[in-house]
């Protein structure tokens, strides 16, 4: 992989080819280079854009959640064709992730920000235009192939301005933006006209609004060759990472697996348990999954990485487990409650995959490590969902589908608690500073 160089956030990036001032130009260029910097933002409040667009495209990749039945209903498609629209939005990101994950390494992150943007923007306009599933196809297809492009950028910017923080946020921001998407969505829905229009449309000026944060931003590394070779699909993990990626990937697949159940069936099992059509409540259950999870990483910052993985795993496995009984038994109550204790297990075991690979990885190969997370998570995501919209349509229907997907979730975060308990005996790494039982 490439050498990369990170400049410190404050400064926007120079190339080593720039040819040296002269004397009698030296006192203008300085001036010239305080006024340049005087324009960017400071570290903080860019830290502060990077997490904001993050959450503003999970909120978008959300915002269909609750409009699926409005399209069902316009439209007329089955259930198995709402987990295939879910479920290509995932194999694009994983596309994105693949060929574009590591790209802001060679050309830096505002190019590659400023791209994803646009391409967010036009895949807003095309949701809002769309007059069929497959314009809502394509809309995912590039919506999925930005959030790719960006992920990877977005994070290891944020590691590039602050380090310890950036790694905190990088799991914190993803559970607000897909609750914050699934609720907004749902209200919209409820309560205001034309909802397929505009929450699309109010979406489209945020990331106009982030745009122009970008272009004010400095850039954080230098640019370097490599930028076309790095757009070949590769899955390349450094040494360091290898063993802490064995311990991260099961517990990041179970619980982005969950996130693909409530954001493919969540709104159906959940207006089928209360009875209510409310496009609300259609949101509700991804919003208290990924609220919870958002709320989790919070109030666990700080704990050891590996209270917070084993946190992560025995509230995923006891929240489904509640969540199947509350199902089987009929009981909203249950069915959220529940969802609840496993958006603990979701928050949890997220922050706990990040905070065991990403402090070793050096910055240069921070931007492909984390795609490579994101792409486990995805697969994750992406994989489950489909395979349960065919199940619902063509075998034991809505219940019986959420409950074999629940049992599945179960015995993943089963296993990734073994691969935990594997990687502690044998010594694998976590934090810097920290030995494989978690202590300090």
């Amino acid at each position: 992989m490439t050498n990369r160089t990170v400049v410190p956030a404050s400064k926007p990036a120079r190339t080593s080819h720039a040819a040296p001032a002269d004397a009698g130009s030296t006192s203008q260029s300085d001036s010239a280079g305080v006024s340049a910097r005087g324009r960017r933002l400071p570290p903080n409040v860019a830290l502060y854009v990077l997490a904001s667009i993050t959450i503003s495209m999970l909120a978008a990749s959300s915002a269909p959640t609750p409009l699926y039945a409005v399209y069902q209903a316009e439209w007329g498609f089955d259930p198995i064709t709402t987990t295939e629209v879910f479920g290509v939005y995932a194999v694009a990101v994983l596309l994105g992730l693949l060929t574009m994950g590591k790209l802001s390494d060679h050309v830096g992150r505002r190019p590659v920000l400023m791209a994803a943007l646009a391409a967010q923007a036009i895949s807003m306009v095309v949701f809002a235009t769309a007059d069929g599933v497959p314009g809502l196809m394509i809309a995912r297809i590039v919506q999925g192939l930005s959030t790719g492009a960006a992920l990877g950028a977005i994070g290891a910017g944020m590691m590039d301005i602050d380090r310890p923080r950036g790694t905190i946020t990088n799991a914190v921001v993803p559970g607000i933006g897909t609750a914050t998407g699934a609720l907004v969505s749902g209200l919209v829905v409820q309560f205001l006209p034309a909802p397929t229009h505009l929450v699309y449309l109010g979406l489209l000026a945020v990331f106009v609004l982030q745009a122009v944060a970008v272009a004010l931003m400095a850039e954080t590394v230098i640019a370097k060759p490599g930028a076309l070779a790095s757009l070949a699909p590769e899955i390349k993990l450094p040494r360091a990472v290898r063993r802490p990626m064995l311990v991260a990937a099961p517990v990041l697949f179970s619980v982005w697996a969950l996130a693909g159940l409530y954001g493919s069936l969540g709104p159906s099992l959940a207006r089928q348990l209360t009875g209510s059509r409310s496009e609300v409540l259609g949101g509700l259950s991804l919003f208290a999954l990924a609220g919870v999870a958002a709320v989790s990483v919070l109030v666990l910052r700080k704990a050891a990485t590996r209270t917070v993985m084993l946190t992560g795993i025995l509230a995923l496995i006891a929240g489904v487990a509640l969540t199947l009984v509350s199902i089987r038994g009929s009981s909203p109550t249950g069915y959220f409650a529940g969802t609840a204790l496993a958006g603990v297990g979701f928050g949890s075991g997220f922050q706990g995959g990040i905070r065991t690979v990403m402090p070793l990885a050096r910055p240069h190969e921070s931007s492909g490590v984390l795609s490579l997370l994101f792409i486990v998570s995805y697969l994750g995501m992406g994989v489950p969902a489909v395979i349960a919209g065919f199940l619902v349509v063509h075998g034991g229907g809505l219940t019986a589908t959420a409950q074999e997907y629940g049992a599945a979730v179960i015995v993943l975060a089963a296993f990734a608690l073994l691969r935990l308990e594997r990687g502690g005996r044998d010594g694998t790494p976590v934090l810097p500073g920290e030995r494989a039982g978690g202590s300090a």
